[in-house]
């Protein structure tokens, strides 16, 4: 994408001239242009991680990871790919975590930002980048770590109408971007289970999601390891947009100034557990991340930070409650692991399998 030129620009070149554009070629043009431009994490950008919150989140992802290390047997060459590794920040406290263990995997990080790549080669000069998972390392189990990386994958969206099921799409009206429903009818792609759903009902899906998961469970499946996936969605098929965008922290239209806030949609823990349990995989979740991180030891965790550091006791007690509390990110938050089937059962999953 030309520098010169902004998202909405081209956005706009694009529908005027072809006509609209399907919602997940808006998403994915904007976010490419959101994520290329600046650092949205923190308190000065757009939105905040769990991982910037506290290093609590990080060490007992780390702490997590190296339990199964160490229960398969110690393998002596695995590598940690992370997706969409923000600043580098989890990375670094995991890997701090793990190495209390013996766990000391070599870092590979996937990631298409060049503004957050310079962020994490200044606390990761040692790792790898990679513009896609195809050129991840194949000699090795996978720790595979997925915090909030499928939430801003770009995602299709279908429209009950009169006529039948269309595609929502984007175009243009008085210059400005809105999602109408496409023209053409949709062909098999709608199951048959939606027959008889209110005019207006959206059903969404993330193709884009399901063929990277797809391709990773295969590579786990073969080569052996875990994936973590940590994001707000839900776990059982719904209706209804869950497309937003935040912009200084704040939710505004995600069709106003594409490219300058954050677009995300719920993930679907549901087809992407079932896309893991077609490669032979075994799943586990998804549970709340309040509940996991509790059954991990957060509580014990932040008491002793606390106990350590007494100045820092109330940001401390703040962290905890906003990574754990219901109202906050507790319950929005869902967990989900999928190992190969010759590692051990992950701990922090209190219901089994879901």
């Amino acid at each position: 994408m030309p520098e010169s030129l902004s998202a909405a620009h081209i956005l706009a070149e694009k529908i005027d001239r072809d006509g609209p554009i399907a919602l997940s070629e808006y998403m994915s043009i904007a976010n490419m242009a959101y994520y290329a431009a600046k650092d949205p994490i923190g308190e000065d950008g757009d939105f905040v991680t769990a991982p910037e919150i506290s290093q609590m989140f990080g060490e007992l992802v780390g702490i997590w990871l190296a339990d199964l290390w160490m229960r398969k047997g110690r393998p002596d060459h695995v590598h940690y790919v992370e997706l969409g590794p923000g600043r580098g920040t989890l990375a670094a406290d995991a890997r701090r975590a793990m190495g209390k263990f013996g766990c000391d995997p070599d870092i590979h990080f996937v990631e298409n930002s060049p503004v957050l790549k310079a962020k994490q080669a200044t606390l990761h000069n040692s790792a790898a980048w990679h513009e896609t998972i195809d050129s991840l390392p194949t000699d090795a189990p996978l720790l595979v770590v997925a915090n909030e990386f499928f939430d801003a994958l770009p995602v299709e969206q279908f429209v009950s109408t009169e006529a039948g099921w269309r595609h929502h799409m984007v175009a243009r009206e008085r210059n400005k971007f809105i999602a109408i429903p496409g023209t053409e009818a949709i062909q098999n792609q709608v199951s048959s289970a939606s027959a008889g759903l209110p005019v207006g009902t959206i059903l969404e899906s993330s193709p884009v999601s399901v063929q990277i998961l797809g391709e990773l469970s295969n590579r786990i499946a073969m080569q052996g390891g875990v994936i973590v996936i940590i994001d707000y969605g839900y776990d059982r098929p719904g209706t209804g947009s869950t497309l937003q965008a935040v912009k200084d922290h704040l939710p505004v239209s995600p069709f106003d100034s594409p490219g300058t806030s954050d677009l995300t949609a719920h993930v679907d823990f549901h087809t992407l557990g079932n896309i893991a349990k077609t490669r032979l995989l075994s799943v586990h979740g998804p549970a709340e991340q309040g509940q996991w991180l509790k059954a991990l030891g957060i509580d014990q965790r932040a008491q002793k930070l606390a106990e350590s550091d007494p100045k820092q006791a109330d940001a401390i007690r703040a962290a905890h409650h906003r990574l754990t509390h219901l109202d906050e990110m507790g319950r929005l938050f869902r967990v989900m692991a999928a190992t190969s089937m010759d590692w051990p059962e992950p701990e922090g999953f209190v219901y089994g399998e879901g």
